[in-house]
């Protein structure tokens, strides 16, 4: 998390009792939703230990293991630390097919939960951008500064990419409200929802046509009008339902 925000709330503070199985989840988690991508670095020892609550040996424990899996290299120096070297493989597209369709069950599952989450997160963060400009400018410029950024990533992404940055993209929103138990939850939905994503095609004109949908939702958030924000969303979210049963069902 070397640009913009930090999804701080997927490398929360693990619980006692299994640290090293906890921190590592956080850290895979991270690598696998693009929070930290190829090429970026964690947070400085110290500080990472300390935002996730555990001693620094844990921490290093945790990073080596990563390490020795091929997931991070350390790199020394003043601009060194722990950088992410590479995502993890994702399986064959015939073989995420067969993995989706024997999970056919579980997607309108994971379609509702997401329309709830994500639609929610874009409500409540336009809802926070109405109320900032009379005591809390400084809201609205980190949410237009961000989400401009953002916007433009997954807009401009290409195709062998883009998936990351979409899923950047929508955490940030939720990221964005100021909830950690909301961006938890549009995290928890986007983890299997990606397993499904991975099992289509990524379509050229889905790309163009979702980067119309993206900007959509950016301008009504930034108009702070909740309802559209929420309708924006739902139709985004709408298409890709359509496209994963199309191709699964």
């Amino acid at each position: 998390m070397t640009e913009g925000i930090s999804p701080a709330s997927l490398l929360r503070p693990v619980r006692a009792g299994n640290a090293f199985e906890e921190t590592m989840e956080r850290l895979l988690t991270a690598i696998r939703l693009g929070a930290v991508a190829p090429g970026e670095r964690f947070p400085p020892e110290r500080e990472f230990a300390t935002q996730l609550g555990i001693s620094r040996i844990t921490l290093r424990e945790a990073l080596r293991a990563l390490q020795q899996a091929g997931y991070v290299e350390s790199r020394r120096g003043r601009l060194g630390g722990t950088f992410v070297t590479a995502a993890p493989a994702e399986p064959s597209r015939p073989e995420a097919r067969r993995i989706a369709r024997q999970q056919s069950g579980s997607l309108d599952d994971v379609l509702t939960f997401r329309m709830a989450v994500e639609t929610g997160a874009a409500a409540a963060l336009a809802d926070r951008v109405a109320a900032s400009p009379a005591g809390l400018p400084e809201v609205s410029r980190l949410v237009h500064d961000t989400l401009t950024v953002r916007l433009g990533e997954v807009n401009q992404a290409d195709p062998a990419d883009y998936r990351r940055l979409d899923t950047r993209f929508h955490l940030t929103i939720a990221e964005l409200t100021g909830s950690t138990l909301l961006t938890t939850a549009v995290a928890d939905s986007r983890l299997p929802l990606n397993a499904f994503l991975n099992a289509i095609p990524i379509l050229r004109h889905n790309i163009e046509h979702t980067a119309v949908q993206h900007t959509a939702i950016v301008t009504a958030i930034l108009s702070g009008d909740p309802t559209a924000a929420r309708r924006t969303v739902a139709e985004h979210l709408e298409g890709t339902a359509s496209l994963l049963r199309g191709f699964l069902t």
